[in-house]
């Protein structure tokens, strides 16, 4: 039999259950899917209904969320939890009606739709409501209510009409936030920043560990179970992990705040796992039990709509949105498709392998959507918010001829094809928004990577994480080395936090948002450096 971990009584029993030749079919393998992650089925309401009087605690600890705003259209998200760091999370396995509300004033005087849906066991009682029929260009208020308990208040707002000029729109763009690695400090001071809309691009999560003690939290109020001290392998294991992210209360605060538009990296599955490949070389039908599981924890626990619920170990994630006729987004998956990283991975000088054609990185259906879609748009801003580093990032030492061969640089053929979309469609405003990293850049994106006298066909804005990576420092070690080496990179700051962007008629402004720590709680924000680019003259300047 295949090696798969002890924990995981799971994924053992399904591949005992049918035997590796089975197991390898696909047939067999649709069926482990479904034995591992408990599809539910067409008869999947026939599940017995809870009297909500019987839930004697607080079902909303998670809090409330909105996502994917359209013109006349807001999701809403919640999910049952009154005890979350327990599997099933305290409910027994019945239906659960759930009733909402959407204001467009925050005490509900006015309240404009309301309804009751169920939150099924099957989908670890999580919530997701497509209310339709909205005015375009509204903010509103929604809450949720099982029996005498009533959610905190969320905002949201519903995008301009598809052919309104909007004048301006201010989004913020966030990653990376290891829950052990210390406070979500960033998301405090993002819950009161004046934003439309927020991008998470990636790293909700991590499947890493996290001790008794909050890791670098350093609890001394509390006592983590031990169920979270284990990486995350099983549904059970990535629905508690989730819970755990998801009860920090600046966390809750930012998505009751402002809606959120959000695409996964790696560590939601597993780390620089590249399509069917993981990190260890396991058999692919394994790992891709793993990745069923993972993505359907993910589904659950995001403000999603309905294309983007997961079949077995398949999500289709990239999705297009528009904000009027000022900004398309182009929401890329740079992990479901890609080939596998050239040169075992890491950072690798470039070889044959890693320049073949054969290499893409989103996909080539997915590259082929991404351009169709920008020799499509009518938008004065194409933004394409995205995992992994695009731009060049050459070594900061000299001499050193090594990329990373898990970003852009690993596949310049993948990048090549793209920025011939691009030319292709005249894109003249190209924005392309980054997580991954655990920094921030602010970088030209160059026509020639290998040619720094090349033309300046874009930008690329790279926010820092809001906690991976511990507190980092405003010049890491190799600052000036970075700087030197990489004309295009105008900046590179090493804190957490977050970056906001506010796209405008005639230009783009982006201010870089830092904390000096995220070890300890409270610290304050500060601006580290602001941007500029003007419509139709791509590149750089400071504000």
């Amino acid at each position: 039999m295949p090696h798969i971990p002890q924990h995981s009584a799971e994924l053992r029993a399904v591949a005992q259950h049918l035997g590796r030749r089975r197991f390898l079919t696909v047939t067999g393998a649709a069926a482990a899917l479904a034995f591992a992650t408990n599809l539910p089925t067409a008869g999947a309401a026939a599940a017995a209904e809870l009297d909500a009087r019987k839930i004697t605690s607080d079902p909303f600890t998670l809090g409330v969320a909105s996502g994917d705003p359209l013109p006349d259209s807001v999701l809403l998200w919640t999910r049952l939890a009154p005890s979350p760091y327990e599997t099933g999370s305290g409910l027994p396995a019945a239906r659960v009606d759930v009733q909402w509300e959407l204001a467009s004033d925050e005490r509900f005087r006015r309240v404009v739709r309301r309804g009751t849906t169920t939150a099924h066991p099957e989908y670890n009682h999580s919530v997701h409501v497509e209310v339709d029929k909205l005015a375009a260009g509204r903010v509103y208020y929604y809450r949720f209510r099982v029996g005498s308990w009533v959610s905190e208040t969320g905002r949201t707002r519903t995008a301009p009409a598809t052919h309104a000029q909007a004048e301006a729109l201010t989004l913020a763009a966030v990653s990376c936030q290891a829950y052990h690695d210390g406070y979500y400090t960033a998301y405090q001071h993002l819950a009161e920043d004046d934003v439309d809309v927020v991008f998470h691009l990636g790293d909700y999560l991590y499947e890493y560990a996290v001790t008794a003690v909050g890791g670098a939290r350093n609890y001394t109020d509390r006592v983590l179970p031990g169920v979270f001290n284990r990486e995350t392998m099983t549904l059970d294991d990535y629905r508690l992990r989730y819970a755990l992210y998801k009860s920090d209360e600046n966390l809750r605060a930012a998505h009751a705040a402002h809606p959120f538009v959000v695409t996964w990296d790696d560590h939601e599955t597993e780390n620089n796992y590249a399509g069917d490949t993981d990190e260890n070389g396991d058999p692919p039908e394994e790992f891709l039990l793993r990745r069923a599981a993972a993505y359907r924890a993910y589904w659950e626990n995001q403000p999603l709509r309905r294309p983007q619920v997961p079949s077995g170990p398949d999500m289709k994630l990239y999705r297009r949105l528009h904000w009027g006729r000022l900004a398309q987004f182009d929401i890329l998956d740079t992990r479901q498709y890609r080939t596998d990283q050239a040169n075992g991975d890491g950072w690798k000088t470039p070889t044959p392998e890693s320049e073949a054609a054969s290499q893409t990185l989103p996909g080539f259906t997915q590259e082929r959507w991404l351009t169709d879609g920008w020799r499509d748009s009518r938008a004065l801003w194409n933004v394409v918010p995205q995992q992994v580093t695009f731009s060049r990032r050459n070594s900061p030492t000299v001499g050193n001829t090594t990329l990373s061969m898990d970003s852009w640089d690993g596949y310049p053929a993948s990048r090549e094809r793209i920025l011939k979309g691009a030319d292709a469609a005249r894109v003249e405003n190209l924005m392309v928004l980054t997580g991954d990293v655990h920094v921030s850049y602010a970088m030209d994106i160059k026509r020639d990577a290998d040619d720094q006298d090349s033309r300046t066909v874009g930008t690329e804005i790279v926010t820092t994480s809001i906690t991976s990576g511990k507190d980092g420092a405003a010049k890491p070690s190799n600052w000036a080395g970075y700087l030197a080496r990489n004309p295009h990179m105008k900046h590179y700051n090493g804190q957490r936090g977050y970056v906001t962007v506010e796209l405008g008629q005639e230009a783009a402004r982006a201010d870089f948002k830092t904390v000096p720590a995220v070890t300890t709680p409270g610290a304050a924000l500060s601006t580290a450096a602001s941007f500029v680019t003007a419509v139709g003259e791509p590149g750089l300047k400071p504000a």
